[in-house]
């Protein structure tokens, strides 16, 4: 997907400012960064949705089944201990810590971090933009992550105070401690 990152005055909005922004211009996929950078990105394309929502719903029915968190897809907000604002791919919050936000934040875009994400590389990222992406993520508290790489068929794996690992689209990916139970074989989904 395409970026453009806007850096003037209108990167001082405040936080009710910021949340009105995105909502009068829905169409539209905006992030901010810690430097309160205004980032607008252009909508997936077909091929990357459609992987999208497929990846999303097999978290959604893992978490239907085993009933520990909540499911976020791409459209979901979230305000970060930095101080940005961004929107995963596909994220997971664990209930008990969903749960201790408060219900007016759960109309916005909420302060918190989800335990896990997963973020997309078309073929319009780069692949530094998004490994730095997904270092902002950890340093904000993200547990697993997971960067999937379309153009080389890999997915790097982050956690916490581990070095990052690298997998084929032929090895299932693992939920491990974050999500236990929860497999990804991105062979069986992508084509």
């Amino acid at each position: 997907m395409e970026t453009l990152a806007i850096h003037t005055k209108s990167a001082n909005l405040s936080e009710e400012q910021f949340f009105r922004l995105c909502a009068d211009n829905k169409e539209l996929r905006i992030e901010r960064d810690k430097n309160k950078n205004i980032i607008i990105m252009s909508p997936t394309g077909t091929n990357t949705g459609k992987i999208n929502l497929s990846i999303a719903s097999l978290l959604w029915l893992w978490n239907k089944k085993n009933n520990t968190g909540y499911c976020f897809d791409s459209s979901t907000g979230f305000i970060l201990p930095d101080g940005s604002m961004r929107s995963p791919d596909v994220s997971w919050i664990s209930k008990a810590r969903w749960e201790q936000v408060p219900a007016n934040e759960k109309e916005r875009f909420a302060h918190i971090c989800p335990d896990f994400i997963i973020e997309l590389r078309s073929k319009s990222d780069t692949l530094k933009q998004q490994k730095e992406k997904m270092q902002e993520w950890m340093a904000n508290g993200v547990r697993l992550a997971w960067l999937i790489d379309l153009e080389n068929k890999t997915t790097i794996i982050y956690k916490q105070h581990t070095e990052t690992a690298e997998q084929l689209f032929t090895e299932t990916l693992l939920g491990e401690t974050v999500l236990s139970g929860f497999e990804l074989k991105l062979n069986e989904i992508i084509n």
